[in-house]
This record gives structure tokens, C-alpha cells and sequence, in this order.
């Protein structure tokens, strides 16, 4: 597949003839996708079924969440939208400052295969919330949802309004050739460096949605049993295959063994004796990254550090939510994200030594902390870097659409989600507006004015 016939500057076009910059065009087309998403859920549950095997309660969460997001803009779009006075000095009065919220143009929007659906169409609301076209590039490792999503774009909106272009990392790679206005980007650290270096190539802004070794430690005056559930829950929802998954464990190692016992006891609960049957836990989306974790899981068997789980299933892609004791962060499980349902845990004396630890450490996309008391959770606010905290579960800050969401350093730049998507995709342009009444020669040569005296009036 080539990019013979994407015109880009069509759908720039439709930004510059001033169309985009109307409420009414907004509302619409948010209207449109809320329509998309109510007319054909079937559709799109089965397509998240086909490539992920998600659960339909997990699939249906992909829409919630887009959903969500379109109705918090239509609530405030108005306000959103609103120009900003600015307070004029007195020596440029009666002069008029203002900030006026401009839309960037066509955005190009390259979603990942692990939430294909949402993760796709959320940026798109922010997009068109601001009064942008924008090119959709959905995974090729999700081919059912990006084949949907083709189909029902093309149904939905013109041409000119948003486009998807199916394809491979050669297709993303022409893609980013381009001169789009801004590239937004969901996916892993190494390939979210090669965007924004071909971005830099046009002066192009990014925004990176990438991940990282996001930690969730547990300190005494946890809930045992709730936070085991709620770990549980959480690094084996998608299978394991979510950003924000608590990816690894650092528990105080007197609690160690009470929430491993009640950590096996979550897994049971939720997928029975042979998890790897059970109809409430998704797949590998393929065989590449199946065998990366299937590799990893076989060094963890060899060393003894399976403490519960340890099945897989090559030909299903299907691995059971795994507890794996590791003595420190040189094991190979602590080298990079390990995005699946394998769970490294590591014993700890206290939150200082995790804190320390973490100073040495890229700064993860979310920290989680259960238990500890009101000075121990100022001290994760205060001395440790993420791109979001959440003190006592996991996963559930990146459902509220409010609430802005993004990574810092290796995790990501820039933020979106509600007011925050709309403000990514937004130019603020600074207008100053002066009348000719008022003109005073001072200002121009020859200078004659007394330097005491213009001190006094603008110094």
C-alpha cells in the first residue's frame, strides 16, 4: 500500500476556509462519532473479540470511554472555546489583549493494537473539539478493529473532515513524512522516539503516549485482601496488555506473605483453576510478543521463581496471571515493560529504599501506593516523578475524563483527556487590538522624551 492518492492539504484546507472554527461544525461531528459508536457497539465489541479475544465487559469499556470523552466536550465546548481577556498595561491602553483558543489544522493520530478502538478514537475528540480534520493510522496488529474502523469512518465523515490509512510501519513512516500540523502518537518508548524524530524533520509537534515500569507498592496499613484484587484485576485486565498495568511489585516484606496468599487467592477467584480457559481473560495480541513473554515466564520457571501460575498456551496466545518472586532488578524480568500477565514481585523494608531505588529509575507513566499513612503518601507526591499517582487501586485515574492524562520523561509528553485533549490540539493565539484615536509621538524617533520621565510612566 502506498500513499498515491492521500492529499493532505485537502484536509488542511477545510481548516483555513475558516468551516472548522464554528461551534456548529464541532458539535456535529462529535455527534457523528457518538452516533458511530451507539449505532454499531456490536460490531465493534466483536472486532476487539476477534483480535485481542476481549472479554465483552473489557470491550465495552473501550466505547465507555470514548463516550465519555465526547460527552464531557459537548457539555463544555462552549466554555472551551471561549476567548480570554487580558489585562492591557496602562501606557498601551485603550488597547484590547486577548488569547483566542485557534485550532492547529490536520492532525495525524497513530493508534496501538492493545486498546485499538479507543485508544484511537479518544485523541480524535480532543481533535475535533478544537476545530481540527485529522488522519487516523490504527494498528496493523489489530486488523479486524482497524479494518472497522476504515469502514465506519468513510461512512461518518467526509473526505475532507477525517481519513484512516491502513497499513504497516512503512505506511506510518511515509505518513510522518508529511507536513501535518500535529502528530499524536500511543505505543512503546522505541518506536515513540522514531515519530518524534521524524516529526522533527518538519518542525512538527508531538504528543507521546508511550508506558514504562509503571511500580505499585504496598505498605502496612494495605487492605490486604482489596489490594490483592485490585492488583489482580488490574495486571490481568487486557491480559496484562494496558500502559498503565501495574507492571511490577514492591511489597514490604512482612506483609510478603499474606498478599501472596491472597494474591492466588484473586487469581482463583476471577479464572478459576485453569485460567487459561476461562472466557474473562483476553489473549497475546500475537506470536511475537506471546513468545517475548513465553521466554521470560520459561526463565522464571527454570530459576524456581514461579510462586503461582506459570501455564501458557502457544497456539491460543494465552498466558495465565503469574506471580514471580525476584530478588532484585537485574532479573530479566526488571529490564523492560513486560505488558502481559506476568507479575515480578520484589520484598522491600521500607518506602524510603523503593523511593531511593526509583531515583535511578525512567520515570513511569503511573505509581500506585496502597496502604501507608498521610506523610508517606506526601512523600511519593514530593520526592518521586510519574506521570500520574494513584494511592490505594490501580488503572481506574485514566476513567475519568477530567482528569488530564499523559507521561513525563521516557513516558511521554503532553497530555490529554477532557479540557487537556482540547488544549493539545488548540493554538492560543495572542491578539492585541488598538485604536487610532490615541498616538502618541514618544514612542517614535527622534527620542526626545526624558528617560526619568518614561520610567515613571511604563518602568
Amino acid at each position: 500500500m502506498s500513499l498515491e492518492n492521500f492529499h493532505l492539504n485537502q484536509l488542511k484546507e477545510l481548516v483555513l476556509s475558516g468551516k472548522t472554527r464554528s461551534e456548529n461544525w464541532r458539535r456535529e461531528k462529535l455527534s457523528s462519532l457518538l452516533q458511530l459508536l451507539e449505532v454499531h457497539q456490536k460490531e465493534i465489541l466483536d472486532a476487539l473479540s476477534e483480535d485481542l479475544n476481549k472479554p465483552a465487559t473489557e470491550a465495552f469499556f473501550e466505547i465507555i470511554a470514548v463516550k465519555q470523552e465526547i460527552k464531557l466536550a459537548q457539555k463544555n465546548l462552549s466554555k472551551w472555546m471561549k476567548s480570554k481577556q487580558i489585562t492591557v498595561p496602562v501606557s498601551l491602553k485603550p488597547a484590547k489583549a486577548y488569547i483566542h483558543p485557534d485550532p492547529l489544522g490536520c492532525i495525524l493520530i497513530i493508534g496501538p493494537w492493545n486498546y485499538p478502538f479507543s485508544l484511537t478514537l479518544q485523541p480524535l475528540v480532543g481533535a475535533f473539539s478544537a476545530g481540527n480534520t485529522a488522519v487516523l493510522k490504527p494498528s496493523e496488529n489489530a486488523p479486524h478493529v482497524s479494518k472497522l474502523l476504515k469502514k465506519l469512518v468513510e461512512k461518518y465523515f467526509t473526505q475532507e473532515t477525517v481519513q484512516v490509512i491502513e497499513g504497516d510501519g512503512a505506511i506510518a513512516s511515509e505518513l510522518l513524512s508529511k507536513k501535518f500540523d500535529h502528530v499524536f502518537f500511543t505505543g512503546g518508548e522505541n518506536i515513540g522516539k522514531k515519530v518524534m524524530e521524524a516529526a522533527a524533520k518538519n518542525l512538527t509537534p508531538v504528543t507521546l503516549e508511550l508506558g514504562g515500569k509503571s511500580p505499585a507498592i504496598v505498605l502496612d496499613g494495605a487492605n490486604i485482601e482489596v489490594t490483592a484484587k485490585r492488583l489482580i484485576w488490574g495486571k490481568s485486565l487486557n491480559a496484562g496488555q494496558t500502559c498503565i498495568a501495574p507492571d511490577h511489585l514492591l511489597v514490604q516484606q512482612k506483609l510478603f506473605q499474606s498478599l501472596i496468599s491472597n494474591l492466588k487467592k484473586s487469581i482463583y477467584t476471577f479464572y478459576g483453576d485453569k485460567p487459561l480457559f476461562s472466557k474473562h481473560l483476553g489473549s497475546i495480541i500475537n506470536k511475537n510478543q506471546f513468545n517475548r513473554l513465553n521466554n521470560l515466564l520459561t526463565q522464571a520457571k527454570n530459576n524456581n521463581q514461579v510462586i503461582y501460575g506459570g501455564e501458557s498456551n502457544d497456539s491460543e496466545r494465552r498466558i495465565s496471571p503469574t506471580l514471580i518472586k525476584i530478588k532484585d532488578r537485574n532479573d530479566p524480568l526488571m529490564k523492560e515493560e513486560v505488558f502481559g500477565p506476568l507479575l515480578p514481585i520484589l520484598c522491600i523494608q521500607n518506602l524510603d529504599e523503593a523511593i531511593k531505588d526509583f531515583r535511578n529509575l525512567p520515570k513511569p507513566l503511573a505509581l500506585y501506593l496502597f496502604g501507608g499513612n498521610e506523610r508517606e503518601q506526601e512523600k511519593i507526591l514530593s520526592m518521586t516523578s510519574s506521570g500520574g499517582v494513584c494511592f490505594n487501586d490501580v488503572v481506574l485515574q485514566a476513567g475519568i475524563p477530567e482528569l488530564p492524562f499523559g507521561g513525563v520523561g521516557s513516558s511521554g509528553m503532553g497530555k490529554y483527556h477532557g479540557k487537556a485533549g482540547f488544549d493539545n490540539f488548540t493554538h492560543y493565539k495572542s491578539i492585541l487590538k488598538r485604536p487610532f484615536w490615541l498616538d502618541l509621538n514618544f514612542r517614535y524617533p527622534p527620542y526626545n522624551v526624558d528617560l526619568s520621565l518614561l520610567n515613571k510612566l511604563i518602568g
